[in-house]
């Protein structure tokens, strides 16, 4: 008997700024990027979003501009690479007002808050969105960002890491063990809100964070929002089986995937998580119209809107390299280099340095790092399968390139063409995010560490 098919989870990837992954294609006409100010503008995409069943739309977000680049953030500013860039939980509230099934997962950079505050402020997300949110975990990377918090630079890598894995200890303490199940009692006859007795004082203290203090907001439908993460080095990958819910992967080909994927299962499964409560999902460009020939000439239009000098900006952004040098040269910058592991392996991987940087100005799978399927409804949905079935992920997280109509085309073509393969859902599933995702119900898993510090555990 032949496998049943995994059902492909699909997010659209997001950030507040009209410049992200694809530099230049804000100049599209009838882009709506350069829109992205306006809240008529978010919530038009939520619609979409939601008319095409996507499970969420996910904002990537940083905290300094990209000034690697020949030193200087002149290209990013001059380009939009990444910047201007708008704090993307202020959209939140607003796309869940017009939307009733969309969920969101937004990041938010732990090296620059404190666990107290960042938990109440989630909290309140996911009241407001009766539990529709996720929170993408980063520590950071730019220096830019370090600089303008008032530090002298990033952190190390490994310590980034170190002091996250106590940031979440405190969080959780707050979201699973400050207030006790049934300490919300809304007895209006004796004017009593909350039983004291079961609302509780969290202490910590430890080698980066102190606190004490009762968690400001009442339980929310999760509690713990759902966990993404990204971490593609080493220890990255260490604190993703630990904690991560939903796993954003990129620039590797399909078997190397796979074997990723295998790998954080494994760790997953040695710290006493059940790895099918993890999502691995790939990110992806999809370019797509009713005919092949549609598709390529869409492609062709699109590329002539992609700036090289804006890609190069983002990249040496990204890998924390100077992209203006030769890249043999700037290859000795790799040990002190303090950008995202993957895009550093992938630049310096092999001896083509002129042929990389010509691939990472360019609009296609070298730039996309992988998966940029261009095609016709079948042929698209075809490679979306294979992706699924060869690097045993769970689906996609689709990047921006031509906004919104990239969204409509999705709904509108490729979602029927899943639906009639059987591999896409029809409906979404009732309840909060991570009931959405995983059918097992609203509350963290477990087998999850936040789970160790629900009250009485």
């Amino acid at each position: 008997m032949k496998p049943t098919k995994k059902e492909i989870s699909v997010n659209a990837f997001f950030a507040n700024s009209p410049g992200q992954n694809w530099i230049g294609l804000w100049s599209l006409p009838g882009s709506g990027a350069p829109n992205y100010t306006s809240l008529d503008y978010w919530t038009e995409v939520a619609t979409i979003a939601e008319r095409g069943l996507l499970d969420s739309l996910f904002f990537a977000d940083t905290s300094g501009v990209y000034d690697v680049y020949e030193g200087t953030a002149r290209a990013a500013i001059e380009r939009a690479a990444m910047f201007p860039m708008n704090d993307p939980l202020m959209l939140v509230p607003a796309m869940a007002l017009v939307t009733r099934h969309l969920c969101f997962g937004v990041t938010a950079n732990l090296t620059f808050e404190q666990p107290y505050t960042l938990a109440r402020r989630f909290s309140t997300l996911d009241h407001l969105t009766k539990g529709r949110i996720g929170w993408n975990i980063v520590t950071g990377f730019q220096n830019s960002a370090a600089r303008a918090m008032g530090m002298a630079q990033m952190r190390e890598h490994d310590e980034r890491y170190d002091c996250a894995d106590e940031f979440m200890e405190v969080v959780y303490k707050l979201w699973e063990g400050s207030w006790e199940d049934g300490a919300v009692v809304r007895d209006s006859a004796n004017r009593i809100y909350a039983r004291g007795d079961k609302v509780h004082t969290i202490t910590h203290e430890g080698k980066h964070f102190k606190m004490q203090g009762v968690h400001m907001s009442e339980p929310s439908p999760q509690r713990t929002p759902v966990l993404y993460q990204a971490g593609g080095s080493q220890r990255g990958r260490i604190f993703a089986a630990e904690h991560a819910e939903c796993i954003f992967l990129s620039g590797l080909p399909k078997h190397q995937t796979a074997a990723r994927v295998q790998e954080i299962k494994e760790r997953a499964r040695a710290s006493g998580r059940d790895p099918a409560r993890i999502k691995f999902i790939m990110m992806a460009t999809v370019i797509t119209a009713p005919t092949h020939a549609e598709a390529q000439d869409k492609r062709q239009i699109l590329a002539r809107h992609v700036n090289a000098e804006g890609m190069l900006a983002l990249f040496s952004g990204l890998s924390g390299i100077d992209l203006s040098k030769e890249l043999e040269k700037a290859a000795g910058e790799r040990r002190a280099s303090q950008g995202i592991n993957t895009v550093v392996e992938y630049l310096l991987e092999e001896s083509r340095s002129l042929e990389r940087l010509r691939d990472i100005t360019s609009f296609g799978p070298q730039a996309g790092r992988e998966c940029f399927i261009v095609g016709s409804p079948t042929e698209v949905a075809d490679e979306m399968e294979s992706w699924m079935e060869e690097a045993d992920i769970h689906g996609f997280n689709l990047q921006r390139s031509g906004e919104p109509q990239h969204l409509i085309d999705f709904a509108d073509l490729i979602v029927p063409e899943l639906q009639n393969r059987g591999v896409y859902k029809s409906a979404y599933r009732e309840g909060a995010f991570r009931q959405k995702l995983f059918g097992a119900g609203d509350r963290i898993e477990l087998g999850h560490p936040a789970a160790r510090f629900k009250y009485g555990m």
